[in-house]
């Protein structure tokens, strides 16, 4: 919800953003320079593109480039371009609002991969620091069972010893899911339902298995996957010591 409020923020942003700072420009434009005109408008796409996502930045470019036409070239107040100079000078702004909105993408979308991985190999780690330490497989399980419900945003997950009753889609080693031999469409169908296996392998061997109830149709990465596949494998020795103790 708070995501879906940040992009419809941003976007009305990126509409108002220009024309209001094309409006305060409206009383100077015969004397301030276009192309100052137009760096200004620049600042306030790159401003709108660098906080919200694609679209914002494309409708600020829009909003920029009619701001910069309408209210600050001549003739004033119609969609019209009388003088060469002014019309490459809008050109060359929605050409840099494009320029500077992909790049903005693809900047915020390193920086989110990079916070991402930082983040599974924190929890990674804070599992392998459990099995480590002696705790109980009960919080072991406990704990992994949390963050593979926000890792995969599941609607449930519980953990089992036994065996199903019958076949279930699986997540294998790679992070590929099948059921059977034949492969399911992860990327663009989600993780199929109503539940799926991740099994805890130990030395080739499967000592136990998380049972995910995922949410229909969220998309979720190989990446996200293959972390949780590790995780599940990381308490098999933990189970494994609390299966001979039983």
């Amino acid at each position: 919800m708070r995501l879906r409020q940040r992009l419809v923020a941003g976007r009305i942003a990126g509409i108002i953003g220009p024309v209001a700072v094309a409006a305060v420009l409206v009383p100077f434009r015969a004397t301030f320079a276009a192309t100052a005109a137009a760096l200004l408008l620049a600042a306030v796409v790159v401003g709108v593109a660098s906080s919200g996502d694609r679209v914002s930045g494309y409708l600020a470019t829009l909003s920029a480039t009619l701001s910069f036409d309408v209210l600050l070239t001549e003739p004033y107040g119609r969609l019209a371009i009388t003088h060469r100079p002014d019309l490459e000078t809008a050109i060359c702004l929605f050409v840099v609002g494009i320029g500077i909105t992909e790049i903005s993408v693809q900047s915020r979308r390193h920086r989110e991969g990079a916070a991402e991985e930082a983040e599974f190999v924190g929890v990674l780690h804070s599992v392998a620091e459990l099995v480590a330490s002696g705790t109980s497989e009960q919080e072991v399980v406990r704990f992994v069972r949390a963050h593979l419900m926000d890792l995969l945003g599941l609607r449930n997950c519980r953990f089992e010893v036994a065996v199903p009753l019958r076949p279930r889609f699986q997540i294998e080693s790679s992070g590929d899911v099948f059921l059977a031999g034949s492969e399911w469409a992860v990327h663009r169908l989600g993780l199929p339902g109503p539940e799926i296996d991740l099994p805890v392998q130990l030395n080739g061997g499967t000592v136990g298995r998380f049972v995910l109830t995922p949410t229909p149709g969220r998309p979720v990465s190989r990446e996200r996957r293959v972390v949780a596949v590790a995780m599940a494998d990381q308490i098999g020795p933990s189970l494994q010591a609390h299966l001979r103790s039983a």
